[in-house]
């Protein structure tokens, strides 16, 4: 086991040093310009957007609400990454490793607009929603269907089977620690546990997936912050202290249990990645979901969920285990965490946040799980796919099972491979497609000043543009897509 776990780390220490974090910041900056660092200027927009109510996309079927698109989204962003993830990070790379989260957070904001803009440009009608992602826009839009055949088939090996290992590991530990239990007798309960739960909400649909993400997401969430913020104001006076070693650490001007500032900033990449999942492709399968108005609103509203994601839920959990000071070797990522807080509330924060995590990872796992069926969907099409979702539940279960009695070193190691894999593939499809993200964001920003609420028709755009003849869900015939004479006479201007 220790041999495979040193091999896999290896193999991603130069896949994403030499790769995946060059595309990623590259990518990430080039994006800031050409929407002129849209995920700043259009902040208020974000808050705006996520409360517009959907419309009927079908007699007597309220389409999906861009909140609860955006909770979808969350279930998986709000997880372990958040809480395991960032205590690796620092353990390994030192506090400087949540500065570079932090900047990734920034540069990625671009990058998830541009990819859940376009997933919304490209969806298409489902039976009590849509349905969308990297899949189908790099088929419908590019033509390119090997590479989306194969984008398919990793997301549901990586979000189905690998992801969600991470997270019911996480649950495990988490109760493990909590409760004293040892031994693979009880991991293995847990496991059982938490697959029967699973395959009870999978197998009720998309709306109930959205339904229970929509509820757990935020209460879990905000109970989380408010245990940060009390530990905040019981340490306030290391507060600035820590700032300090945040900045200082990022850019190697100390050192951190020898850690260099590559490795610093390398964890800082890898499990800002894993948690807010910018670029990675998997954001846009939640985004292609709901009945907006217009695709830029989506864009902006799972631009403000990597903000959440990082700057806030991420930061607190850094803020817990550096105010805490505790020696962070011999500990893997949940009990990093759980003793951290411990140290600053008493052993109650241990409890506290086994049960904050049962739920974070629990909804992950949800969140997870849909990321795979919608591009079952895709690969088996709408008549053969039930047989094939009911075989891809089962799957996702017993892999729920498997992570719970698994080694962590190993999960995680695997993780990486995998969000690794999965960006690069999304990035590559989304070099051409960049430009209609663009397009939408003019299209917006010229009816914004207008005074007018966004609304997308195709028939705005030139019949020139990637993709044209694919955007069928922007047709009008989506009673949020209908307009009156105030939107006639509009110059887009797309002779610029």
């Amino acid at each position: 086991m220790d041999f495979l776990v040193g091999a896999v780390e290896a193999f991603n220490t130069e896949f994403w040093k030499w790769w995946v974090v060059p595309v990623l910041v590259i990518s990430g900056l080039a994006y800031c310009f050409r929407t002129a660092l849209v995920q700043i200027r259009f902040l208020p927009d974000m808050f705006r957007s996520v409360v517009e109510k959907p419309s009927d996309i079908s007699e007597g079927t309220q389409g999906i609400s861009a909140f609860k698109a955006f909770t979808m989204s969350a279930a998986s962003r709000v997880g372990t990454g958040n809480v395991a993830g960032v205590a690796l990070a620092i353990a390994v790379g030192g506090p400087g490793a949540v500065f570079w989260m932090w900047c990734l957070a920034i540069i990625g904001g671009a990058t998830s607009f541009i990819e859940s803009t376009v997933a919304q440009v490209y969806k298409v009608r489902d039976k009590d929603s849509y349905r969308g992602g990297p899949a189908y826009y790099m088929a419908r839009a590019l033509g390119w269907k090997p590479l989306a055949v194969l984008f398919a088939v990793v997301i549901c090996v990586t979000y189905g089977f690998v992801f969600n290992a991470v997270q019911s590991n996480s649950i495990s530990t988490a109760v493990s620690t909590s409760l004293n239990l040892e031994g693979s007798s009880a991991n293995a309960l847990i496991g059982v546990v938490l697959a029967v739960l699973t395959l009870a909400i999978v197998f009720g649909g998309v709306q109930r997936i959205a339904s229970f993400t929509q509820t757990v997401v935020p209460v879990m969430a905000v109970l989380y912050i408010v245990l940060a913020f009390i530990v905040i104001a019981l340490n306030i006076d290391k507060v600035p202290g820590m700032v300090v070693d945040i900045v200082a650490h990022a850019f190697g001007i100390r050192e951190f249990a020898g850690a260099a500032l590559v490795t610093v900033f390398m964890q800082g990449v890898r499990r800002g990645l894993f948690s807010n999942e910018a670029g990675m492709g998997s954001v846009p399968n939640a985004a292609a979901t709901a009945s907006v108005s217009h695709p830029v609103k989506q864009g902006l509203i799972q631009t403000l969920g990597v903000y959440f994601d990082t700057l806030v839920v991420c930061s607190m959990t850094a803020f817990i285990i550096l105010l805490a000071g505790q020696d962070l070797n011999g500990s893997e990522g949940m009990e990093i965490t759980q003793h951290a807080l411990a140290a600053s509330v008493g052993q109650w924060g241990i409890h506290f946040l086994t049960v904050i995590i049962i739920f974070l990872a629990y909804s992950s796992i949800i969140g997870n799980y849909y990321y795979g069926e919608s591009n079952i969907e895709y690969l088996a099409g709408k008549q053969r796919s039930k047989r094939w979702l009911t075989a891809f539940r089962v799957l996702v279960a017993l892999c729920v099972f498997g992570g719970a009695i698994g080694s962590v070193p190993l999960v995680w190691a695997l993780a990486d491979v995998f969000s690794g894999i999965m960006a690069s593939i999304n990035l590559f499809a989304l070099a051409p497609l960049s430009g209609v993200a663009v397009l939408m964001l003019r299209h917006y920003s010229v009816q914004r000043r207008a005074g007018l609420n966004p609304v997308f028709h195709r028939d705005d755009l030139p019949r020139s543009t990637l993709g044209w003849k694919f955007m069928q869900s922007w047709d009008g015939s989506d009673a949020m897509t209908q307009r009156d004479h105030h939107y006639e006479g509009l110059d887009y201007q797309w002779h610029k």
